[in-house]
């Protein structure tokens, strides 16, 4: 556990729009437990696969081995790919795509 806890994106001030965005968020969360983004903290084009954004997040947050839960709780309405890969990612050990708030806390407390 970090001395930050958990930081949850919204109470942060933190949106993820652009890879730069991405490149802050991960700065904001040296020290602390993980990062907890909701849906409505993520522009819609973070759950287009082909934009690249989702996958820079995966890889910055892994490349650094800081957690991140993404609370989506339903993963299908961004259609089959986002559903597939938040399947995968249900058991990940840094980046886990989760139903609630409460799972991504417990998860990361």
């Amino acid at each position: 556990m970090s001395d930050e806890g958990v930081i949850v994106a919204a109470v942060a001030g933190i949106r993820i729009d652009t890879v730069r965005d991405i490149t802050d968020a991960l700065g904001a969360c040296f020290g602390a437990a993980g990062l907890i983004l909701a849906e409505s903290d993520l522009d819609p084009a973070f759950f287009d696969l082909r934009t690249g954004l989702l996958g820079e997040l995966l890889q910055k947050f892994v490349n650094y081995r800081i957690r991140v839960a993404l609370v989506v709780p339903e993963p299908e309405r961004h259609g089959p790919r986002f559903a597939e890969l938040a399947y995968e990612h249900r058991g990940h050990g840094v980046v886990r795509i989760v139903p609630t708030m409460a799972a991504a806390t417990a998860w990361l407390e």
